[in-house]
């Protein structure tokens, strides 16, 4: 089944949800916009299975098309790749009246996003996620961004895309690992405050999960488009679960990590009478069915001091979304010298 979401940001556009838009991308770019040179962005691992098939579907539909693929891995989302894009985009050269395709997960979106963003002070880019991460989360809302070695995305812009195909198709081809890396954020979602999710989760319908998110996402980024209120709501894990990834070196999947992080946040939650303790179950029910951790051996003390480097940090305060059950979750505010006793809390 085909679902149409419409995001109304400062700019509006489409996120398309089908199998098969992959191979008629080129005919549905047309319906949206004039021919154009399109560079298409892609890693390494994504860019064999489906780099000529986009350029194929592009190229007939009347599209000039070039490439730029780096290794894969988010040890590329850094500035010395995103300088590579840039350079290779004025030598192309693309124009204004051009545009990015991001073909691939969330570290090409993110890579493809800022660099639409900041090339000629802004071209338009389109979305064509291939893993389920990038489809429920990263390529719709527009945040775009890479790493420093002091943290994870600490540079980046807002720039929402100007459409976005998502192919169930490509879920196929995914790594089992990778398939429950998107879990963990799907699941993220039936935590914030949509229970249905755990329920198609049992009925395995992936294409109506795909849809059940990115609704819950635009629904987010159009009260907040900034990421100023209730936007934050979606970052349920992530606090501590970038401190995990990056006390890792980020040899721990995203998905992984921030599936570590919901159960820290959640535990404390609990011991603290905020969540009732069947919903801590449900969670650790939902990520041990994907495989995905659920407890760290780092400490207490090396979790809270990563998580002080956090992006959310406004000086010596911090905004943690907290679980009160699966029909919602809140923003508390809490001072940086208290993520200790909290992480020990939910460790």
């Amino acid at each position: 089944m085909a679902y149409t979401v419409t995001v109304n940001t400062s700019k509006q556009y489409e996120v398309l949800i089908e199998k098969g838009g992959i191979d008629k991308c080129g005919k549905t770019m047309l319906e949206y916009f004039s021919p154009c040179t399109v560079c298409i962005v892609s890693d390494s691992n994504v860019a064999p299975l489906y780099l000529e098939r986009v350029k194929a579907s592009l190229e007939t539909s009347g599209f000039k098309t070039c490439e730029f693929v780096f290794e894969a891995g988010e040890q590329s989302k850094n500035p010395a790749t995103l300088l590579e894009l840039w350079r290779y985009l004025a030598s192309v050269p693309l124009t204004r009246s051009d545009m990015i395709v991001a073909l691939g997960g969330g570290v090409t979106g993110d890579l493809s996003g800022f660099a639409a963003a900041t090339y000629l002070r802004g071209v338009k880019y389109v979305q064509i996620p291939t893993s389920l991460l990038a489809m429920v989360d990263s390529s719709v809302g527009g945040k775009t961004a890479i790493d420093l070695p002091e943290g994870k995305n600490l540079c980046g812009a807002f720039c929402q895309p100007s459409l976005v195909i998502c192919d169930t198709n490509c879920l196929a081809t995914l790594p089992k690992k990778e398939f429950s890396c998107g879990m963990a954020e799907v699941i993220k979602y039936g935590m914030i405050d949509r229970p249905v999710i755990f329920e198609l989760i049992e009925q395995n319908d992936v294409e109506r999960l795909v849809y059940e998110c990115i609704c819950d996402k635009r629904d987010k980024v159009e009260a907040d488009e900034f990421d100023g209120g209730v936007r934050q709501l979606l970052n349920l894990g992530h606090t501590f679960g970038h401190a995990v990834e990056k006390l890792a070196d980020f040899t721990l999947s995203h998905g992984a990590a921030v599936a570590i992080g919901m159960v820290i946040i959640t535990r404390y939650a609990v011991k603290n009478g905020l969540c009732p303790e069947e919903d801590l179950k449900l969670l650790i029910k939902a990520l041990e069915k994907y495989d995905l951790p659920t407890g760290t051996d780092f400490s207490a003390q090396k979790i809270a001091e990563a998580a002080k480097g956090d992006k959310k940090r406004k000086g010596s305060a911090i905004t943690l979304v907290v679980p009160t059950g699966k029909n919602g979750s809140v923003l508390i505010k809490k001072s940086t010298d208290e993520l200790e006793s909290i992480v020990s809390t939910g460790i």
